[in-house]
């Protein structure tokens, strides 16, 4: 855990022999939301030993609809995330979309995440590299996992051994995702690998221009990931999900998020064991 967590600030539990895990809203709304989902999963985690990494997007770049909720304006999303860093002594994670995010996001949060629409695009994973931040690679829809040793290789190539895989699912229809857990130990190959949860659960592409999702299914993802090894998971999380501004329809509220985690940690620490 050591290894693969070296290097980010006020990382905390690292002698648990535990999954870690990034979570938080999908989308900085404001100040108070923030702080707020972020004192609980805080709680949680110390509570189980689980090391964390508070996640939200500063700005959102892939939308259905060109009136869908961007973001709340880059510079203070950004401020925000340092806030709560600051407030909780915690790490932050936040995805870029562009070549220029890569610098001025370095400047606030500590590991530097690619979407998975964007994850084949070779100019933004340099600039990311270059920061010296570790970088999340989210595993694009239409790639194989295998497919991933390319993008890590990018980030080798442009100077850093710093690179995380973090599976979404795989679109094999207009509207589903399906998680292939063979790619889990095919992935953990290349480099420390991550189930992404919520996401995987997303049914994307609807009619309406708002991603649906299919959050019933959360513990059944997270336990898989689990059972095979992963070495973190990725779940947005929000006290209000129905009315968050983005991907709601397959986010976990935040009052069911002890008892999965407890089931999680649990049935890790059965895994050990054997």
């Amino acid at each position: 855990m050591n290894t693969i967590l070296k290097g980010i600030p006020n990382i905390k539990n690292l002698d648990a022999d535990n999954f870690f895990l990034l979570a938080g809203p999908c989308a900085i709304e404001g100040e108070e939301m923030a702080l707020r989902i972020a004192e609980k999963v805080v709680s949680i985690s110390d509570k189980l030993k689980i090391p964390y990494i508070f996640k939200g997007s500063f700005k959102k770049a892939n939308r259905s609809r060109i009136d869908s909720f961007t973001g709340i304006g880059d510079e203070k999303a950004l401020k925000i995330l340092r806030k709560v860093s600051e407030t909780f002594n915690i790490p932050t994670v936040t995805d870029i979309h562009d070549v220029s995010d890569a610098e001025r996001a370095a400047q606030y949060v500590d590991v530097l995440q690619i979407p998975a629409f964007l994850v084949r695009q070779t100019d933004l994973l340099v600039a990311a590299a270059k920061t010296g931040k570790v970088v999340n690679l989210k595993k694009g829809q239409f790639m194989s996992p295998g497919a991933m040793k390319h993008a890590v290789q990018k980030i080798k190539d442009a100077g850093s051994d710093r690179a995380w895989i973090t599976d979404r699912g795989t679109m094999f229809g207009y509207q589903d995702m399906i998680v292939d857990f063979r790619g889990i130990p095919e992935m953990r190959a290349f480099a420390p690998t991550i189930l992404d949860v919520t996401h995987s659960l997303q049914q994307p592409n609807q009619t309406a221009g708002v991603t649906g999702g299919r959050p019933e299914m959360i513990e059944t993802i997270a336990r898989a990931g689990i059972v095979n090894n992963v070495d973190g998971l990725f779940i947005e999380t929000h006290f209000d999900p129905s009315n968050a501004k983005s991907d709601g329809a397959n986010m976990l509220h935040l009052d069911n998020l002890e008892n999965l985690l407890s089931n999680l940690v649990a049935i890790r620490k059965t895994i050990n064991s054997l």
